[in-house]
């Protein structure tokens, strides 16, 4: 029973000091050209700029018509500079010429991220799978193009996983998740 307020205590000492870091100017006289300072203030960060990260693409594939699968898409920023992100990726489905927008996840609330060197964010698309061949009721999915939150460049990936069904509107049975920390 003795454990639990301990690690407790740990955990808010723990937040404290990050809270604590990332806030109020350090003094080091940080400036815009470098990112300023490491101490994650927004004063020195911008958007991120999506070809300034590194992306990393992971499925759960559906295995057959009517199954969900998640595609995850993984971004690492190596630039160097301090960044931020609030809110969905847009996310486009091109299947052989035909574009499809993939909706917002409903129930989900988007959180302001700041993102230093190396640290890692990232977001989800769950699909359901559509029977293959037949084009009233699942499009061909070729590629996934992308623009994250305030971004102008657009990123892109092969889809090797299946058709992706339609609704009776012709939308794609698709959802994406804000962008959102990802790692330890």
């Amino acid at each position: 029973m003795r454990t639990l307020p301990i690690a407790v205590t740990a955990l808010a000492a723990t937040l404290a000091l990050t809270l604590t870091a990332c806030g109020g100017d350090d003094g080091d006289g940080g400036d815009k050209k470098t990112g300023g300072g490491k101490n994650g203030s927004s004063a020195s960060s911008t958007a991120c700029a999506a070809d300034k990260l590194g992306q990393e693409v992971v499925a759960s594939e559906a295995p057959a018509a009517g199954d969900t699968g998640t595609v995850s898409v993984t971004l690492t920023n190596g630039s160097g500079a301090d960044c931020t992100l609030k809110g969905f990726p847009t996310v486009g489905l091109d299947a052989g010429g035909t574009a499809l927008s993939v909706a917002p996840e409903k129930s989900a609330e988007p959180e302001k991220l700041t993102v230093q060197k190396d640290e890692t964010v990232g977001f989800t698309i769950t699909y359901v799978r559509g029977p293959a061949g037949d084009a009233q009721k699942a499009a061909a999915v070729k590629t996934v193009e992308y623009k994250l939150p305030g971004a102008d460049a657009e990123l892109s990936f092969a889809w090797k996983y299946g058709e992706v069904s339609l609704r009776s509107e012709g939308e794609p049975d698709a959802s994406v998740t804000p962008v959102q920390r990802t790692g330890d």
